[in-house]
């Protein structure tokens, strides 16, 4: 969809995909390796925030790099990145700092410890939304096709519903998961 067809207009060097109602995104999403990696980061009870395709076009995709930020307190969301084709830094892979979720960070462009990341379509990258990232620059045009998730620890979910339509998203957000080792949460 076009930059300017989203309720909030999106990067125009990037091409951006409403996903969140296809079936096979949502059993990526519900994939139990995935959760169980989520869940271990997060640490109670979480639910799917939201889930949107993203392809960054030739010659576009940078961002600096930056931080999401756990809307409430350190670890309490988590974002994933599937990526459906191979990446590197020629096609504008993410980077990240490792570590960067644990303490301050000076931000302003610093590109200090940023590790570009390479691998394999089907590979998913979990990590904390304070953890310091960016993508880089699509410099060979090549294809470098992801799903980007956010996943967040229930107690934001009237935070999440109130601002989710801005971010299109369109999909229950009503399931919850259990983090591994919480076999029992009583419900609420």
């Amino acid at each position: 969809m076009p930059s300017e067809k989203w309720p909030v207009p999106r990067g125009r060097d990037w091409r951006h995909a409403q996903v969140d109602l296809a079936p096979e995104v949502m059993a990526l999403c519900r994939l139990p390796v995935l959760l169980a990696a989520v869940g271990e980061l997060i640490g109670e009870r979480f639910f799917l925030a939201q889930v949107e395709g993203r392809e960054p076009l030739a010659g576009g995709g940078w961002q600096q790099l930056h931080r999401d930020f756990s809307a409430k307190r350190p670890g309490d969301t988590v974002n994933a990145i599937a990526f459906l084709d191979d990446y590197g830094p020629d096609n504008g892979a993410t980077r990240i700092v490792p570590g960067s979720h644990r303490g301050p960070w000076q931000g302003g462009g610093d590109e200090t410890g940023a590790v570009g990341l390479s691998g394999q379509g089907g590979d998913i990258l979990v990590f904390d939304a304070d953890l310091v990232h960016g993508a880089g620059l699509n410099r060979s045009g090549e294809r470098r096709r992801s799903l980007l998730m956010g996943y967040f620890a229930e107690p934001l979910y009237q935070s999440h519903a109130e601002t989710a339509a801005l971010r299109g998203v369109r999909m229950a957000c009503h399931e919850r998961f259990l983090p591994a080792s919480h076999p029992y949460v009583a419900e609420e």
